[in-house]
């Protein structure tokens, strides 16, 4: 398959209904409304294929940005690549779901993660939070540095109230990741979230939701999730 039969494909499988939530989170036309779970069956014709996953990623079209994540190869990637494909990604769907997680998959995901966090841009920033998520969701625990990851707690601690709405959201869904899957630093990231209290999320016109980290992390230790690692990190 080339792009023009992957494009007519997706059109094929959009849906008004699921393009207006698109729409509503952020997404810019075009967009055509495919659900990812209805991606799959193209996505196993293909597999991986990266020179494709270009030439979709770079339509704009936001279905096709984010089935470029799926069919991408991430390591043939570089970090030149990751920061052309971050330019590209102008909303956390794609900074978080698409970016982040294709960088996940490569060995200088931590580098260029820490690197984005550095930044000051709001999508970056999230971007490198989540890639951790990510990581951490995945990884075996000895990947990690236990000191890096307290550092990187009391960051969060320190700044999450006053850093940009995706920023917050991210750096919040780290102290989460870590109080789960990361047992080593289970306690530190429960006190963590209990420092932090609620964490204000306001969207445009929606009504103000609160993150409350803490909660969500006693939630999983009551069923038993505790240490909880993903096969895969993309689907």
């Amino acid at each position: 398959m080339n792009a023009e039969d992957v494009m007519h494909e997706l059109e094929a499988l959009g849906k008004e209904r699921t393009k207006k939530i698109y729409l509503s989170n952020g997404a810019k036309e075009p967009v055509f409304g495919v659900a990812t779970g209805a991606m799959k069956p193209i996505a196993k014709k293909i597999k991986r294929n990266q020179p494709l996953a270009e030439e979709l990623y770079a339509t704009g079209n936001y279905d096709a940005m984010y089935f470029a994540g799926i069919i991408a190869d991430p390591t043939s990637m570089t970090e030149d690549d990751f920061e052309r494909w971050m330019d590209g990604a102008y909303f956390y769907m794609l900074s978080d779901y698409v970016v982040a997680v294709t960088l996940a998959e490569t060995g200088i995901a931590q580098q260029v993660a820490d690197k984005w966090i550095r930044s000051g841009e709001e999508l970056r920033m999230s971007a490198g939070w989540s890639c951790y998520c990510w990581l951490l969701g995945n990884r075996p625990d000895s990947e990690f540095s236990t000191t890096k990851l307290e550092k990187m707690l009391e960051v969060v601690k320190d700044t999450i109230h006053g850093s940009p709405a995706r920023t917050k959201a991210s750096m919040n869904n780290f102290v989460y990741t870590v109080g789960v899957s990361y047992i080593p630093l289970h306690e530190q990231a429960v006190e963590t979230a209990k420092a932090i209290g609620p964490v204000e999320m306001n969207q445009d016109e929606k009504k103000t939701k609160y993150l409350l980290a803490a909660e969500n992390i006693q939630k999983a230790v009551d069923r038993g999730q505790v240490g909880f690692k993903r096969k895969y990190v993309r689907c």
